[in-house]
């Protein structure tokens, strides 16, 4: 069995072959045409993996510089979606991409651990950033536009938890609208006029701004008791880390605010 390179080589022949036979006009065969076609499909899965490996090494401790500095940094929740008490002292923003994988990790490993013990007990008020990684992850923006017409409804967490739990399907939007229970053609409409696009353009302007270029990231900061919208930085966290360094920065935080 011909496999790795020669394989690979084989193809290459075969679309040369298959290109010498178009310019002499003569007809190509079918079978040529698959593999170039399969070629093409291989070589586009592959692009997409590298870029998912070198987000998970960006992920890891020690390879990558230090989070940005954002102690201090004022942050307007504005419209963003929230979750929890509006008056708990501490705000965890998640900055996120509906189709990224380790984004995906988080919201079925980490995400549940945090809701029970700190956002549940209203220890911590949440909310959601959109970045979706356009040059990768070619549906994650229409994700982040669903997820907001969901929200129009009052249904925005629902269709939050359904995208990520169906990374793989996320197509079409109109199945997810019917499956959380909202009036789809108000879903359809919102999608088709772009209502919120303006909206999570700004939402990357601001993860940009803040430092955070990666998927997913988490801003942990300061509620102000005065006014809930507003926020003060205090940390950012990279990656789709483990609850225990959640829970470590978190703790650590509630501890000095006390």
């Amino acid at each position: 069995m011909i496999g790795g390179p020669l394989k690979t080589g084989c193809v290459a022949l075969a679309a040369w072959f298959a290109f010498v036979g178009l310019a002499a006009g003569q007809q190509t065969d079918p079978k040529v045409l698959e593999e170039i076609q399969a070629l093409k499909q291989g070589q586009e899965e592959i692009r997409k993996q590298l870029q998912e490996i070198k987000q998970l090494l960006q992920a890891r401790p020690g390879t990558q510089p230090a989070p940005p500095n954002v102690r201090g940094v004022p942050v307007e929740l504005g419209k963003r979606p929230t979750r929890g008490d509006a008056g708990a002292k501490l705000t965890l923003i998640e900055v996120s991409d509906f189709q990224c994988p380790f984004c995906g990790r988080y919201a079925t490993d980490t995400h549940p651990l945090i809701a029970k013990e700190y956002i549940d007990t209203g220890k911590l008020r949440y909310a959601f950033m959109d970045l979706p990684l356009e040059s990768i992850h070619k549906q994650a923006f229409k994700a982040a536009e669903a997820a907001r017409c969901a929200g129009d409804q009052g249904k925005y967490w629902e269709m939050h938890a359904r995208l990520f739990a169906n990374q793989k399907a996320l197509e079409p939007w109109s199945a997810h609208a019917t499956a959380v229970g909202l009036d789809l053609p108000k879903f359809e409409a919102c999608m088709a006029d772009g209502t919120h696009a303006a909206a999570i353009r700004a939402d990357m302007a601001a993860a940009q701004k803040l430092g955070i270029q990666g998927t997913p990231g988490f801003l942990l900061a300061l509620t102000d008791p005065k006014d809930p919208q507003k926020v003060t930085g205090l940390s950012v966290i990279r990656g789709a880390r483990p609850f225990a360094d959640f829970k470590a920065e978190i703790d650590r935080e509630l501890a000095a605010i006390k």
